[in-house]
């Protein structure tokens, strides 16, 4: 049996008393960009894709730049490596509850606590490092462990709070009753549009944010990117906190009120919603561990070639073919539903991560990850999309952030599993700690699209 599109199936509510709050966007003005991304900011109102974009850049500083400060100041990459696996396990921890935070009390407020106490956090963590007196063991470095698992466990979720609010900004006119104008189909488009921008603007900062730490850091002083990532998040993230896009994402009510109906509780669907909900956190956890793998690997692979410096320019190469990638999910057709998306881009990444292993030189890795990455970027944005559509009703931030956080837990997975492998039998056998977590991602695929055909059928 043909599969039904999931686009053609109404997108879930970000809360199910939204309707009687007005809409948030200013007056539309004409976009200059491209195509189908001019519809953006007209949806999200002025300053939201720069903001909302620049914002998450502390985030992806705050890791890597907890290593290179306690690594410079302690001249120990075993407790460097254990600083910021600290940040990782906080921000693993931290983000659902952040997300559940943002559920219950709305976004603006949880946002604006997070980046104070984010801040303080991080400025603690350059204090303790500096201020800690030798770093003979572990122990030594507790005042730093424990800023750096607040500083992660605090760290303001701004890409996924954007993704919750595309996802009610594109639904908006549909719950005002104002849905003459835009169709289900016309919304489905709009959100798979953000969505698609969205991943590539997580990856253009998880690229930009790495490579600001090492030129900060290597020319200036260790302190310095941390400091500025304070700063940064001191500046921006109250700045998409109180952006009037905010008003469109209504908190949960503790009971749902009477009479309201989200239309996938119909037949049954809430419930299957509770049951799936956990398949794309999992395949976030293996997309990290894919990562991490990855990242390791090839730092093992440019020492054997060049030096281990270059893989951090190499891992850049697959995170901009998977950004790029990423923005073309815009352009796919609706029919080509999601679970679909998800086992044809999976099965692309899975075969093409045996390429890994084949480069004898830095040249053909170049050319092995620019092409690798190309099934990367629309396996993320459509395991969003899933996450979207499978969540609860009133948990949308709450899901929106288990999934990034299962990016950052399969991260910290991937790199030590890989890492040891490196350390006793070389890359290659590194890199098939990422060519099983591309299988992984292909499993799930394989289940949603069953339980979702299940769905449909039923």
């Amino acid at each position: 049996m043909k599969e039904t599109s999931l686009a053609s199936q109404p997108t879930p509510l970000a809360s199910p008393q939204a309707s009687p709050r007005p809409n948030p966007q200013p007056n539309p003005r004409r976009s200059r960009l491209p195509g189908r991304f001019a519809r953006l900011p007209e949806l999200a109102g002025a300053g939201f894709l720069p903001i909302g974009l620049f914002a998450r850049l502390p985030l992806a500083m705050l890791t890597v730049g907890t290593l290179t400060l306690v690594t410079a100041v302690s001249h120990s990459y075993a407790i460097g490596g254990m600083a910021a696996g600290a940040v990782g396990i906080g921000s693993a921890l931290g983000a659902p509850v952040v997300g559940s935070l943002a559920d219950r009390a709305g976004q603006r407020i949880v946002l604006l606590t997070a980046a104070v106490v984010n801040a303080l956090a991080v400025a603690a963590v350059i204090a303790a490092a500096y201020w800690t007196p030798s770093y003979t063991s572990g122990l030594d470095a507790l005042g730093v462990l424990v800023a750096a698992f607040i500083a992660g466990a605090s760290s303001p979720q701004v890409g996924p709070m954007a993704r919750v609010r595309w996802m009610a900004l594109t639904t908006h006119n549909l719950r005002a009753g104002q849905g003459g104008s835009r169709s289900v189909a016309a919304n489905r488009a709009d959100l798979d549009t953000a969505l698609s921008y969205e991943g590539t603007a997580d990856e253009i900062t998880f690229v930009l944010g790495p490579a600001l730490v090492g030129l900060l850091a290597s020319l200036i002083t260790p302190w310095l990117p941390l400091a500025l990532a304070a700063l940064l998040t001191c500046i921006l993230v109250p700045a998409f906190a109180v952006h009037p896009s905010h008003l469109a994402v209504v908190p949960a009510p503790r009971k749902p009120a009477t009479g309201v109906v989200r239309p996938e509780d119909s037949g049954g669907r809430n419930r299957w919603a509770a049951a799936v909900v956990a398949v794309p956190v999992v395949a976030m956890v293996c997309m990290g561990t894919f990562f991490g793998a990855t990242q390791n690997a090839l730092s093992a692979f440019s020492a054997d070639y060049a030096t281990a410096e270059l893989a951090g320019l190499l891992y850049a190469v697959m995170g901009l073919s998977s950004a790029v990638a990423a923005l073309s999910v815009a352009f796919w057709p609706q029919r080509f539903g999601l679970a679909a998306r998800w086992v044809v881009a999976a099965f692309a990444m899975s075969a093409l991560s045996l390429l890994l292993v084949v480069p004898a030189g830095i040249w053909p890795m170049v050319a092995v990850l620019l092409i690798l990455g190309i099934p990367v970027g629309p396996v993320m944005v459509t395991v969003f999309s899933i996450g979207g559509v499978v969540a609860p009703a009133g948990r949308m931030a709450t899901v929106m952030t288990a999934l990034a956080s299962g990016i950052v837990a399969g991260t910290a997975l991937g790199a030590y599993l890989a890492g040891q492998l490196a350390q006793t039998q070389g890359a290659a056998a590194a890199f098939t700690v990422a060519m099983g977590a591309a299988a992984g991602l292909l499993v799930l695929g394989l289940v949603t699209w069953l339980v979702m055909r299940g769905r449909q059928q039923g």
